[in-house]
């Protein structure tokens, strides 16, 4: 299994996509949280409190999940768009450990940058509003809780991208699953609606970085609930991968 995570590495670390996808991920995440922080920082109303500057600080979760998404997809879909999955498939015979190698790999890559852009964005903005400090309770888990989040969309834009196997579509499925469809399913009626709403992709998981009162579901069970969905899209990917040709 070791030689397969230094192979993913190798992989994910040599291509230009990588570095572009993580590098907008974190100017995401700094650019719209520090201009939202000046705004608010500059505006009449005088100062926010603890709870408001940090959200005003990661305001910028819900783009930047778009762009990690889109690295995910690429980890998994730009090896089918030049064939070189075949080769990976002949070094590994073993389908699912070759999916479980880039998955463990993505994930800590992943993991490290989005907590890291989390962090770095938290400590510039708070100290343009004065805000609280990073070892506050709820500080703490909201801005935790912003890098887990990116970090599971990036999972999530990897499992389309297995399930799909094109770039541009499991691109479009990825925005449509994380952005559009999870706000079209307000206008759902009665109380159905109301349920598949607050349990829909990301309007569960940013109940750990985003908290809505509306929503029944806390920040830790909300994040559970986006990491069933992201579970049943990897396997059914994995389903597929071991039934399709390359």
């Amino acid at each position: 299994m070791m030689e397969i995570l230094a192979s993913e590495w190798t992989k994910m670390r040599s291509v230009r996509s990588t570095v572009w996808t993580l590098a907008s991920t974190a100017l995401l995440m700094l650019a719209i949280g520090v201009l939202l922080a000046l705004a608010v920082a500059g505006s009449a109303d005088g100062p926010v409190n603890d709870a408001e500057a940090t959200r005003v600080s990661m305001a910028g979760v819900t783009f930047a999940s778009l762009a990690i998404a889109t690295l995910g997809v690429l980890v998994v879909s730009s090896e089918y768009r030049t064939g070189a999955i075949r080769t990976s498939l002949m070094a590994v015979p073993r389908r699912l450990r070759l999916l479980s190698g880039k998955i463990i790999v993505f994930t800590v890559v992943a993991l490290v940058a989005c907590l890291a852009s989390s962090v770095a964005t938290f400590l510039i903005a708070q100290a343009i509003l004065d805000g609280p400090a990073l070892g506050e309770p709820g500080t703490l888990r909201t801005v935790a809780g912003t890098g887990l989040y990116l970090t599971a969309s990036g999972l999530f834009g990897l499992a389309l991208g297995a399930l799909v196997r094109h770039t541009p579509g499991a691109i479009v499925a990825a925005i449509a699953l994380i952005l559009v469809l999870p706000q079209l399913t307000n206008v759902l009626p009665g109380e159905w609606g109301t349920a598949v709403h607050n349990h829909f992709t990301s309007n569960a998981g940013l109940q750990i970085a985003m908290p809505v009162e509306s929503n029944p579901l806390g920040p830790w069970s909300g994040f559970g609930v986006y990491l069933a969905w992201i579970a049943v899209t990897l396997v059914a990917a994995a389903v597929l991968m071991r039934r399709r040709d390359a």
